[in-house]
């Protein structure tokens, strides 16, 4: 994976391009329901910077954080969506300045995070380059729920290597998740790169295989996409039961869009 430096650049410009989507929306429009079942486009920035601002908590302050923890022990699920709820009933014009100033203190936070430092999570700790790998998933995943709403087409980008990457690397808790031993062989994960090279995880000579593009493995691992619609190929059946399952977030499989 690229470094620190270039993870956080991706993730700034991610959220910069899902900013310049709704900025010139009209305040009705942020009312306006998105594929998420029950959540408008104001409820998908909402969440954005509810979890944003769990992640500037990690860096900066683990003892709240650790607090923030008890608080959602009880419904990790329920506590997240209340998050989104109370935010999205925030005035457009309030809630996109808040984000704004939460994501830039953040993406400048994960800059600073010495190496070696794990930092706190709802999952398992993580690097700083994990933390920004994990917010460039989750605000590519719900800036595309935003652009569908919108009826908005966004070109693929090379940004997409981290959310490939958190998918490939979710692969034994996906399997974990959903009940299912941890497959023993290894995988091989070839995807074809917006710009017609290819990204690959895992040994050359793996039984177990998933090929096909990039965007498309993005999609199904955020579960945006049906697999039956995407340009993917299993061989071996643990690898075709992966594509079953595949989840790039923590928590419960969701029933996906």
């Amino acid at each position: 994976m690229a470094a620190l430096q270039q993870i956080v650049d991706d993730l700034r410009a991610e959220s910069d391009e899902l900013d310049a989507l709704v900025t010139p929306l009209a305040e009705d429009r942020w009312a306006a329901p998105t594929p998420a079942a029950g959540w408008t486009i104001a409820h998908q920035i909402g969440h954005l910077l509810w979890t944003d601002r769990g992640a500037l908590t990690a860096v900066t302050d683990e003892a709240a954080f650790a607090a923030l923890l008890e608080l959602a022990a009880a419904d990790p699920i329920g506590f997240v969506n209340a998050g989104a709820d109370e935010l999205a009933a925030t005035a457009p014009a309030e809630l996109l300045a808040d984000w704004r100033l939460t994501r830039a203190r953040l993406h400048d936070a994960l800059l600073a995070v010495p190496d070696g430092r794990k930092l706190p999570w709802f999952g398992p700790p993580m690097s700083a380059a994990s933390m920004a790998t994990a917010r460039m998933m989750e605000t590519w995943a719900h800036g595309l729920d935003v652009a569908d709403t919108l009826g908005v087409t966004r070109p693929p980008t090379a940004r997409l290597q981290s959310v490939a990457h958190i998918g490939v690397r979710a692969r034994d808790y996906a399997f974990a998740v959903n009940g299912l031993p941890t497959p023993t062989e290894p995988f091989l994960v070839q995807l074809r790169a917006p710009d017609g090279g290819t990204w690959s995880w895992g040994p050359p000579d793996a039984a177990q295989r998933v090929t096909g593009g990039a965007e498309d493995f993005c999609f199904l691992v955020t579960q945006r996409r049906a697999l039956r619609d995407l340009d993917l190929t299993a061989e071996g059946d643990d690898a075709e039961r992966w594509l079953q399952i595949a989840q790039a977030f923590a928590g419960p499989p969701g029933p996906g869009r």
